[in-house]
This record gives C-alpha cells, sequence and structure tokens, in this order.
C-alpha cells in the first residue's frame, strides 16, 4: 500500500490546449491556402503550387520524427541535473527523453513560419486579367455586378443542416472524395503511429532510432510522389475525369503493393500473461 499514490500530476491539461490551439491554427493553412492557390494563379499551375503545399506538409512530420529522434536521445531532466551521475542509457527501458523540448522548438517555429502571413496582400489581381482589354474589364464589372445582385437577393440565413445536406453531402463527387480521404488517411495515420513502437518490440531499437527510421523512411516518398502527381497533371493538362481516373489507378496500385505487408513480419514476444501461462 506504500508504493500506491495517486497521479497529482495535471501537465496532460497544458498538453491538451496546446494541441487544441495548434490545430486551430493549423486547420486554415490547407483550405483557406488551395483556395487562395487557386484563385490567384495561373489554372496550369495551380495543380504544382497545391503539390508544392502539400509535400511541405509532409516534410513537415519528417523534420518532426527526426526532432523526436534527437531529442529522445537526451535526459528529460536535461537542464536540471547533473547528466554525469545518470547512470542508465536510452537503449534501457526506464529511459525518458526530453520530450518536452520538441514542442518549445515547434512552436518557436511555427511562430516565426507565420509572421509572412502578416505581410500577404488583402487580394490579387489574376494573371489573366492583366492581359485584357478595356472591353473586357467592362464586360466583366457588368457581369460582377449582375452577380452581386442575385446573390444579395438570394443571400438568406440558412441552417447547418440544410447546408450540410444540400451543399457538401448533396454533392456526389464531393462526397465521395470526402469518403476515400477518409479511408486513405486512417490507414496511413494508423500505419505512422504503430510502426515505431512495431520497430521498438519486435527488432530492439530504442525510441529515438525508430523514430528516425520513420521520419526517413516512410514520409520522403509519401512527399516526392504528391510533387509527382502535380506536375503529371500539369504536363498532360487533366481534367476532373482524367485526374479522377489517374488518382484510382495509383491508388488501386498502392493498396495492392500494401498487401506485402502481410508476408513480413516477426514470432510474437513470450510474454508471461499474455502469450504464456506464468508457470
Amino acid at each position: 500500500a506504500g508504493c500506491e499514490k495517486e497521479p497529482s500530476s495535471y501537465m496532460w491539461i497544458y498538453i491538451l490546449l496546446g494541441n487544441m490551439l495548434r490545430g486551430i491554427g493549423e486547420t486554415p493553412i490547407t483550405p483557406l491556402g488551395i483556395s487562395y492557390l487557386d484563385d490567384f494563379a495561373k489554372e496550369e499551375n495551380v495543380p504544382v503550387y497545391v503539390a508544392c503545399l502539400h509535400t511541405i506538409a509532409m516534410m513537415g512530420p519528417m523534420f518532426g520524427f527526426l526532432l523526436g529522434s534527437l531529442c529522445a536521445k537526451l535526459y528529460v531532466d536535461i537542464g536540471f541535473v547533473d547528466l554525469g551521475s545518470i547512470t542508465i542509457t536510452p537503449q534501457d527501458s526506464r529511459w525518458v527523453g526530453a520530450w518536452w523540448l520538441g514542442f518549445l522548438i515547434g512552436g518557436a517555429a511555427s511562430f516565426l513560419s507565420a509572421i509572412p502571413f502578416c505581410f500577404l496582400p488583402k487580394s490579387l489581381k489574376k494573371p489573366e486579367e492583366a492581359n485584357k482589354d478595356k472591353t473586357s474589364h467592362g464586360l466583366l464589372e457588368n457581369m460582377g455586378a449582375s452577380r452581386n445582385k442575385l446573390s444579395a437577393e438570394k443571400t438568406k440565413p440558412r441552417k447547418w443542416s440544410v447546408l450540410l445536406k444540400g451543399k457538401l453531402l448533396g454533392n456526389r463527387m464531393y462526397f465521395t472524395f470526402l469518403c476515400c480521404s477518409l479511408l486513405q488517411f486512417s490507414g496511413f495515420i494508423g500505419f505512422l503511429t504503430y510502426k515505431p513502437k512495431y520497430l521498438e518490440q519486435q527488432y530492439g531499437q530504442s525510441t529515438s532510432k525508430s523514430n528516425f527510421l520513420i521520419g526517413m523512411t516512410s514520409l520522403p516518398p509519401v512527399g516526392l510522389g504528391i510533387f509527382l502527381g502535380g506536375l503529371i497533371m500539369k504536363k498532360y493538362k487533366m481534367g476532373i475525369i482524367g485526374a479522377t481516373k489517374f488518382s484510382f489507378a495509383m491508388s488501386f496500385l498502392a493498396y495492392v503493393i500494401s498487401l506485402l505487408h502481410f508476408f513480413v513480419g516477426c514470432e510474437n514476444y513470450v510474454v508471461a500473461g499474455m502469450t504464456v501461462s506464468y508457470e
């Protein structure tokens, strides 16, 4: 009974709030960034720009895994204790790395990278508008005025349920894309989350080395694939149907190759009370 004690630390609340704030700040980048590129870039360049955006988004976790690998090699109380007095190594199961250091470095980097967004203009001229004559400008202005009148007449407060059912779930193409993305990301995130632990348990690797291997082997090919996909779409000027066929073919090929994972593995460890009895 003397060894039992209730957990008294509430640090998990700060981690929860920090991740929530981070999610709020990160979310607008993808929808608003893609919309910004789509509005103010040439149509044939949009796939490449969007591919670059997603490629950089994949490079971030790669550097995060590498940073986590570096922090895992440092003792959790670095800066507060004499490191010479520590007798265990990162290979020891009792070792706890400096997990908190990555949050400080990542937070500072996020803050610095957000500063340039303050200098972006509120609006830009579309590239095609620069080469049009006054007649085209007048026609566009008349069309814009007509659309503004129609939109003003039709603008009425709508319930979220009506908007969700009519505009979002009522669009078959969008709903299908949403389901496909949900399945793809669910499989990828699960694979990425448990693979480091699998390396630790099955191959006896340290947490630091597992994070390093994941960051160097899993994420760069994904970023490269996204970038090449954007280049291929630009080169062949794919429309909606062409892009759909291309996406289906590549996804089907990826799933077929992923079946090879079923042939890779090791025998389970003998764990008393789980795989064998205590006797």
